[in-house]
């Protein structure tokens, strides 16, 4: 492009008749019309190595988590360019510097993408045995732990000059600031989770690591984004043989992979033509962390486990459910349906489930209103808020994603305008 720039800059140096200036015009110009035909209609995936420049990010023993993102991103990103001629991949970094959070975001919003992935790593300070990794949707943090990672992501805003104008007042070391984020409803929510979920799946069984699940946090770098996007974190930089596991070509390997795959079968249920790249089987002997790794449980340990339960009981006893499923609610007043009601969203389905479905772990009362053609499955009914966070607790122990949402005369309002409307 710095060629096209100087050519063009030069040309009126010469005495050049006008059909030869437009036809050299047109054969410079010519590689780039025929790249934008050639990636209309593609999908577009942008990967987010995260931190870069000046800012490390978390740092270990022997190395930085701004060079274990990248590596992992690069990797990652040329699996889905050699397997995936239907998607165009847009990193938001490919070399060492240092991008603003919201920079970020912009590339994804600016180039339409379909999904957004930031690859990170964490780090829990002192304890040098935590490990496993997580994956992260935006919403409130409800946990303590879930709130600190979001902290110390958030924390690079300091890096930027001006980032207090830039972000209107966010300080990432205080609970306040993270307020915003409960009156925040995602409507990439479901997609968003979904991808989450298999990312954590992929990193279980394909790469062997402990899966810490898929959790809700308020990241800035998801904040804008107008796609399905997720956050995730590695593994521990912390910890000496995650460190080293996270670093080396196999956890490098492993990790991207798991990405990878997740990233086909997310395609897979959203429409992704039936050519589409297939996943990676898992190595057959695949190389576990250097140092006293702590890998999945393998399933004869598991099968061991249960006999030495099975042995500790007594033998005219039966084994005990691992959760008490909840007795129905008890009687309250009706939710008066001319005021907004608000209801806790658990479960999407492609058809209507009835309210004694077993997936629904015996929660009543359960209703469901339509988007976009698929089934919202919907907990409870009140007019006040505040109720309705109880019965998100509740929800919560058997739909951990599960969200508070706002329905008017049937018809799903802001939530925030619902809760102003009720108090007035």
């Amino acid at each position: 492009m710095n060629v096209r720039l100087k050519f063009f800059k030069v040309l009126p140096q010469f005495p050049i008749r006008k059909p030869l200036i437009i036809f050299l015009l047109l054969l410079l110009c010519a590689p780039l019309a025929v790249q934008a035909d050639e990636d209309a209609g593609k999908f577009v995936l942008v990967i987010d190595a995260g931190h870069g420049g000046h800012d490390p990010g978390a740092v270990g023993t022997i190395s930085k988590e701004k060079n274990i993102n990248l590596n992992v991103a690069l990797a990652f990103g040329r699996l889905v360019e050699s397997n995936c001629a239907d998607v165009k991949v847009i990193y938001t970094r490919k070399t060492d510097v240092f991008l603003p959070l919201q920079r970020r975001v912009d590339i994804a919003n600016q180039n339409k993408a379909d999904l957004f992935i930031s690859i990170h790593t964490n780090s829990a300070g002192d304890n040098k045995s935590v490990q496993g990794a997580e994956t992260y949707t935006l919403g409130m943090a409800r946990a303590q732990a879930n709130l600190e990672v979001a902290k110390r992501e958030n924390g690079v805003i300091t890096y930027e000059a001006g980032y207090k104008e830039t972000y209107q007042g966010f300080d990432p070391k205080k609970v306040e600031s993270y307020i915003i984020f409960e009156l925040m409803q995602d409507q990439y929510m479901q997609q968003s989770v979904e991808l989450a979920r298999l990312i954590q799946g992929q990193y279980k069984h394909h790469a062997g690591r402990k899966d810490k699940g898929v959790h809700q946090a308020g990241f800035l770098v998801l904040r804008n984004a107008s796609m399905p996007s997720v956050l995730t974190e590695l593994g521990f930089i912390s910890t000496p043989h995650e460190e080293q596991y996270l670093t080396s070509e196999a956890g490098v390997r492993q990790m991207s992979q798991s990405l990878y795959n997740a990233f086909v079968k997310y395609r897979q249920q959203h429409g992704a033509p039936a050519s589409a790249a297939r996943t990676i089987p898992r190595e057959k002997t695949a190389p576990e962390p250097a140092a006293k790794p702590e890998p999945a449980p393998a399933e004869a340990d598991k099968k061991q486990g249960d006999k030495n339960t099975e042995a500790k009981q007594p033998a005219n006893r039966k084994a005990e459910p691992e959760k008490q499923k909840p007795a129905a609610e008890k009687q309250k007043p009706a939710a008066d349906k001319e005021k907004p009601t608000f209801h806790v969203q658990i479960l999407t389905a492609d058809r209507q489930l009835s309210e004694t479905d077993a997936r629904f772990k015996g929660l009543k009362p359960i209703r469901s209103y339509r988007d976009k053609g698929l089934y919202k499955h919907i907990y409870g009914a009140t007019n006040d808020y505040n109720e309705a966070r109880r019965l998100q607790r509740t929800a919560a122990e058997f739909f951990p994603d599960c969200f508070i949402i706002a329905l008017m005369r049937g018809e799903r309002i802001d939530l925030q305008k619902a809760r102003e409307l009720n108090r007035k």
